[in-house]
């Protein structure tokens, strides 16, 4: 099995950085979707936030790491046309900004009244930034079209994958799927 990328294609830790960032982000999108219309008295009412916070600290951590392991361990060779591959660049670096920049927001959001976020009992995030003017409805504000934005570049994104391997027959999807096992 091979953990790193080739050029042919890439390795199991790039492939399950992917999918677990992929199954976070629809995940906590569904969990952000269904808790805002929880009401006092459903009893995931406190669950859901705490859980939907404590799953974007520990995405925020992949993330990271996975942002580390693409610069020490660069990409295959992109397919497709070129300018197929430019818009694959600019959707992946949006990818990452977008997806910062919705963290931070939750955060700003978890952290307006100045209390720290719990991580399922394993370690809590410290509030820096609590004393802002309308902190918490200006961050959720920005959270919340985050959240659509980055839905639709996923749907996009997902589109794109299932085009090359319908239409383009070649092996973008593939790729994604499972680890290169070609010496180049």
């Amino acid at each position: 099995m091979q953990w790193r990328n080739r050029e042919t294609g890439y390795g199991l830790v790039a492939i399950s950085f992917h999918w677990l960032v992929a199954f976070a982000v629809i995940g906590l999108f569904a969990l952000g979707w269904w808790m805002v219309e929880l009401t006092y008295y459903d009893p995931w009412y406190r669950q859901a936030p705490n859980m939907h916070k404590a799953i974007g600290v520990l995405l925020f951590l992949v993330l990271t790491a996975r942002l580390l392991w693409r610069w020490f361990n660069p990409s295959p060779c992109p397919l497709g046309k070129p300018w197929e591959r430019r818009a694959a660049r600019v959707v992946h670096g949006a990818f990452y900004v977008l997806l910062f920049a919705l963290m931070t927001a939750g955060y700003l959001i978890s952290t307006a009244d100045g209390s720290a976020i719990d991580v399922f009992g394993l370690f809590s995030v410290s509030a820096t930034i609590s004393d802002l003017p309308e902190q918490e409805d200006i961050a959720g504000d920005v959270h919340r079209w985050l959240a659509w934005t980055v839905i639709g570049l996923t749907a996009l994104h997902a589109l794109a994958a299932v085009k090359h391997h319908i239409f383009d027959r070649d092996d973008t999807l593939r790729r994604m799927l499972r680890p290169s096992t070609s010496r180049r």
